[in-house]
């Protein structure tokens, strides 16, 4: 049986994903390590990770979030979640766990490694594995036997390294019911708050606006920016010219089974609340609560979409939360998992990854299928069409540019080959406006120099640019008079904000000093108020959500029943008193408790697996490449 498995192996897995397959490899971005087939990134203990490796690791990521995000997969968002580094530390993280998994003698027999592959559903047809799909999973993943066997290997050993470490974590009572007490204690608070958008009868005048700009000259200054004309070739122009045999689409479809087998896919919308993986409990919890208070939003009829766009951690929040169509190994565990078991339309409780807490909603269940010949016939041939006019589009604008290089002219070269030249207006490094690729388009021009000419560059959807630098026209700060009423609007927030702070702390002395909460705020015309009480990681009624705030009250006591200084907050600023303080209710915790139990076990495991790995990590000698940026 190895043998045979041997001949129809794998794919790469994320780490602790079991079952993600690949997808096409685009290697977008990877920076100097793109040609450098002996470049290393990183040593762990003389054990080389090798740049191919990485390219392999980070374009992963790369089109996780792309099958995800799809068009709204910039490389803005690359940035923010920071896909490099995350790459890098998996494969560190990787490494130091088998090193660690081999000291201490862990073996993974055949007949362990058979049964991992064989179970998985990614390779079989209504339950059982299947040959046929098993080989063209590996063509289409461009993937040797070898490396599969090598790779689902060393990720069971991790598993078995991880299960041993975490298998000795248990719970107390006596930890259940100090998190219930911690959790569902509940304050009371006095407070004031001073709204800076209330104090209208704040003027600035000239003088004023004049010393603000010069006192914040850089918060006004204009981004750098770049005329550009460009000529573009599109694929369409040359698909008259393509002919495709019934042969050749019959082949293609021969050879690219896999591609009309289409599995289950799901449709659904989330909002996150992010954490970090190793957060602490007291922050998991809060974010918890966070959640089931949208939820109950939801429950109550509120539009998930406008929720999503209100309260998620998620760049998919301009979109309503929507993430489009996914497979189940697209989306990370245990997310996969919740949203293939659910019905359309379906809201789930909050379920708990790597990223955070979500609440999903299920849009759609598309069912697996495969297409005939016949029905997927029409698609081939665009396909082929699209890729061959593509080539001719690409090998025309090389063409091109080879012949403005050689007479020297970009006028010249798009006269005589009947092309339309475009000039932009002066844009930022967003790119032109309504541009499709714009940031792609603006990357490339801010690399070059004034009347500098770009290699054919690739924008997508069977488009290619050349592209030359018209003009560079560098940041600068305005004349004040150009400018005078954005200043203006800066310098009057800037001195409500600076009143509020004052009249807040004025409020807060007299608190001090012994005066009510009441009689302190009306001497200086601010309202005063009581709030309910609330439970930790909750909302405050007549706040709403302000966790420094929170935070602050239940450090107050009796003995201490004044906030040592203001707070600011999302509305203004607020001085806090304590009230009244109210512990849980033992008759809850039996309804709580398995939850609970399940929560802290599961804090706790990651908190010891993570502890793990900072243990080998600093007993480790890991050496980053210099050349990895």
């Amino acid at each position: 049986m190895l043998s045979f498995l041997r001949k129809n192996a794998g794919t790469w897995l994320i780490k602790g994903i079991l079952g993600a397959i690949v997808v096409v490899f685009v290697f977008w971005g990877v920076g100097s390590f793109r040609n450098e087939s002996n470049a290393w990134v990183a040593k762990i203990n003389g054990e080389t990770v090798s740049a191919e490796q990485y390219n392999e690791a980070y374009n992963t990521l790369i089109q996780r979030y792309r099958s995800a995000y799809g068009q709204r997969f910039n490389d803005e968002m690359i940035k923010m979640l920071n896909l490099k580094q995350q790459a890098l530390n998996q494969l560190i993280e990787k490494q130091l766990l088998l090193n660690e998994a081999g000291r201490l003698k862990f073996m993974v027999s055949s007949d362990e490694l058979i049964d991992s592959i064989r179970t998985m559903t990614v390779f079989q047809n209504n339950g059982v594995f299947d040959e046929k799909r098993y080989r063209a999973v590996l063509t289409q993943n461009r993937l040797t036997p070898e490396s599969f066997e090598k790779i689902q290997k060393e990720l069971l050993l991790v598993d078995k390294l991880r299960s041993f470490v975490i298998d000795s974590v248990h719970v107390s009572e006596n930890e259940i019911m100090e998190w219930f007490n911690w959790k569902h204690t509940s304050m009371q608070i006095d407070y004031a708050l001073v709204d800076p958008a209330q104090l209208t009868d704040i003027v600035v005048n000239d003088d004023e606006i004049g010393k603000y700009f010069e006192e914040h000259r850089d918060e006004f200054k204009t981004e750098p920016k770049r005329i550009a004309r460009y000529i573009e070739i599109k694929s369409a122009t040359f698909a008259d010219q393509v002919a495709i045999t019934e042969d050749e689409i019959k082949a293609y479809y021969e050879t690219h089974s896999a591609e009309f087998e289409k599995p289950k896919t799901v449709e659904a919308r989330h909002i996150l609340f992010r954490l970090a993986q190793d957060a602490s409990a007291e922050a998991v919890e809060k974010s918890r609560i966070k959640a089931l208070d949208v939820l109950k939003l939801i429950k109550d009829g509120k539009d998930f979409a406008e929720l999503a766009k209100q309260y998620s951690d998620d760049p998919a929040k301009e979109n309503g939360g929507y993430l489009g169509e996914f497979k189940k190994e697209d989306m990370v565990q245990p997310f996969s998992e919740k949203a293939f078991s659910m019905k359309a339309g379906e809201i789930s409780d909050p379920v708990r990854t790597q990223f955070g807490w979500h609440i999903i909603k299920v849009e759609k269940i598309n069912e697996p299928s495969t297409q005939t010949l016949d029905q997927a016939s029409q698609g081939i041939r665009k396909k082929l069409t699209d890729e061959r006019a593509g080539n001719m589009a690409f090998d025309a604008a090389t063409t091109l540019g080879e012949k403005i290089m050689d007479i020297n002219s970009f006028e010249k070269a798009a006269e005589e080959g009947k092309y339309t030249i475009t000039i932009t207006e002066p844009f930022t490094r967003k790119g032109p406006k309504e541009m499709a690729a714009a940031p792609k388009f603006a990357e490339t021009v801010f690399s070059l120099e004034k009347d500098s000419i770009s290699d054919v560059l690739d924008l997508g959807e069977g488009r290619y640019s050349l592209v030359q630098v018209m003009d560079i026209i560098p940041e600068t700060i305005p004349e004040l008079q150009a400018i005078k009423e954005a200043v203006r609007a800066a310098a009057l927030k800037g001195k409500q904000q600076n009143q509020a702070a004052e009249i807040a702390a004025k409020i807060l002395e007299a608190v001090k000093q012994g005066k009510t909460m009441a009689a302190a705020g009306a001497q200086k015309g601010v309202k005063t108020a009581t709030t309910e009480f609330f439970e930790r990681n909750g909302r405050i009624a007549e706040i709403g959500y302000e966790p420094e705030v929170i935070k602050t009250a239940f450090d107050l006591s009796l003995e201490k029943k004044v906030a040592d200084a203001t707070i600011k907050g999302q509305k203004g600023y607020y001085v806090i008193a304590f009230k009244d303080r109210k512990a849980a209710d033992p008759a809850g915790l039996e309804k709580e408790k398995d939850q609970i139990l399940q929560t802290l076990k599961s804090q706790k495991q990651n908190q010891v697996f993570q502890k793990l790995l900072e243990t080998i990590r600093k007993a480790s000698d890991i050496q980053i490449s210099k050349s990895f940026t």
